[in-house]
């Protein structure tokens, strides 16, 4: 329609002048044919009135022929013009259609591309949720196994405890014994204790050791 409109602009004054000649000829001629007539009409002579009502009849005819002609004229650019407009707009929508359905491909793909990365992404989230799962039951395995190992660090220290208490009882035993040997002699009841601290030792030392073996 842009195209088409630009050649069929220089036309329109020259075909509106020619319109006006056409119809300014046409009055003319039925203005000159009702002159003669209103000439002919005084003389009162049969002559004369035949031949200015032969001459209006022809001005008539004539005139006739112009305005018919004009007006056919008319339709025919009225016609061409609508056909021409008529093509213009059916190459505008045609182009109006195929940048519709450039631009419905395009955001069909740019839809599937964010579907595609939309997929993808929840993939993603998914992997990331089971590794931090993961992790977090890692975690609490480890958080139990140091509290299991801290219980047994306990357990141990008061076990330690217990022997150093034993071993200090033993000593002081050890201690006292070694006092009461000189002033007792060969008194037989020091040689029993004395022999029975030595079991006694001998009984926790291995007892130490069996206790020691499993840790």
């Amino acid at each position: 329609m842009a195209a088409s409109s630009p050649s069929k602009t220089p036309l329109r004054p020259a075909r509106r002048r020619q319109r006006s000649v056409r119809v300014t000829v046409a009055v003319a001629l039925l203005s000159i044919a009702t002159l003669g007539v209103v000439l002919a009409l005084p003389t009162r002579s049969f002559a004369w009135m035949a031949v200015a009502a032969t001459f209006a009849l022809v001005c008539a005819w004539a005139s006739a022929r112009i305005i018919y002609n004009e007006l056919a004229q008319s339709r025919r650019e009225n016609a061409a013009d609508r056909a021409a407009q008529a093509d213009a707009y059916r190459t505008m929508f045609a182009v109006r259609a195929e940048e519709q359905a450039q631009f419905a491909s395009a955001m069909t793909d740019k839809l599937a591309r964010t579907d595609r990365e939309v997929q993808e992404l929840s993939g993603t989230l998914v992997d990331a949720e089971q590794r931090a799962a993961e992790a977090e039951r890692r975690v609490q395995r480890e958080a139990r196994r140091a509290s299991d190992l801290e219980a047994k660090v306990g357990e141990l220290e008061e076990e330690l405890e217990q022997r150093r208490a034993e071993e200090e009882d033993q000593l002081a035993v050890w201690d006292a014994a070694q006092f009461k040997l000189p002033g007792m002699g060969e008194d037989t009841d020091t040689v029993g204790d004395l022999m029975a601290w030595e079991d006694a030792v001998t009984s926790a030392t291995s007892t130490d050791e069996t206790t020691r073996k499993p840790a």
